[in-house]
């Protein structure tokens, strides 16, 4: 059975925006998602931050998890907590060898559920900018917020399918061309050029999906 009914829909869950910011002088990139999931602030907040229930959906994580400790997700990023305002607010570093970027995540309250809003803020690196866009991060943290919301729904960890494979899977391409494309018509609205936009979300499919750029196996 496939991991997604209509993966372009589920797609289509996640608003996307871009802006252009600036910390210490220096030229930033803002990626913001947001999804609306069908439970209580305090429940997504224990999805979010129990060292128990994250890696139900997304990865282990190690380290003391208070603000003004660091944090570590094995495998992936770490940092330091800068912020924890249970169950409204978190916000890290996110920093991945010698880059450092910051990520928030601020959760309201909407209707019978919860909307989440991730902020991730990093400095411009032009070159990798041109080449893939807000997607290279975008699509990224969509697949977690899709796996966020399977978990949600179930309660259950989530198939593994959702990690390295789903991208590769038919379904999985769906998905992850909708959500590059997205996160292009969101750089496009904050000012990118559309063609070279439109570009780096093929790009970006193309690196998540492991095929070229004219859509063929690597």
């Amino acid at each position: 059975m496939a991991l997604l009914e209509d993966p372009i829909a589920t797609a289509g869950l996640v608003a996307r925006e871009v802006r252009t910011g600036s910390r210490d002088g220096v030229t930033t990139r803002i990626a913001v998602a947001r999804r609306w999931y069908p439970t209580d602030r305090a429940d997504l907040w224990d999805a979010l931050t129990s060292a128990d229930r994250l890696p139900r959906w997304f990865l282990p994580v190690e380290g003391e998890l208070k603000v003004g400790g660091r944090y570590q997700l094995v495998g992936n990023a770490g940092g330091v907590i800068e912020e924890c305002d249970e169950p409204r607010r978190l916000a890290v570093t996110w920093e991945m060898g010698p880059v450092v970027s910051w990520l928030a995540v601020g959760l309201s309250g909407e209707g019978d559920g919860t909307v989440l809003e991730l902020v991730h803020e990093a400095p411009v690196d032009p070159e990798f900018w041109t080449r893939y866009g807000p997607g290279a991060v975008g699509v990224g943290w969509d697949l977690a917020l899709m796996g966020l919301g399977l978990h949600i729904e179930s309660g259950a960890p989530v198939d593994p399918e959702v990690g390295a494979t789903f991208p590769i899977t038919p379904g999985g391409r769906e998905f992850t061309h909708a959500a590059a494309t997205a996160w292009a018509q969101a750089a496009t609205a904050d000012g990118d050029d559309p063609e070279a936009a439109r570009a780096a979300g093929e790009r970006t499919f193309a690196f998540y999906t492991g095929t070229q750029e004219d859509g063929t196996d690597s």
